[in-house]
């Protein structure tokens, strides 16, 4: 099974591990999903991501 390189979600650190080396937080994979025109998910994460952009005052 191939590895892929991993971003730290805390320290924003690159690693190869599920667990940041330096500080210990999540990593996880730091490309964006694949885009499909039919995405039937799409309305839904828009939603989310406008709740959570209100919510910290950002939009």
């Amino acid at each position: 099974m191939a590895k892929h390189i991993l971003k730290c979600t805390k320290c924003k650190k690159y690693t190869m591990q599920e667990l940041c080396p330096s500080c210990g937080g999540n990593a996880a994979n730091p490309a964006p999903p694949k885009y499909s025109p039919e995405d039937p998910y799409g309305t839904y994460r828009r939603k989310a991501r406008r709740e959570i952009l209100e919510k910290e005052g950002k939009l």
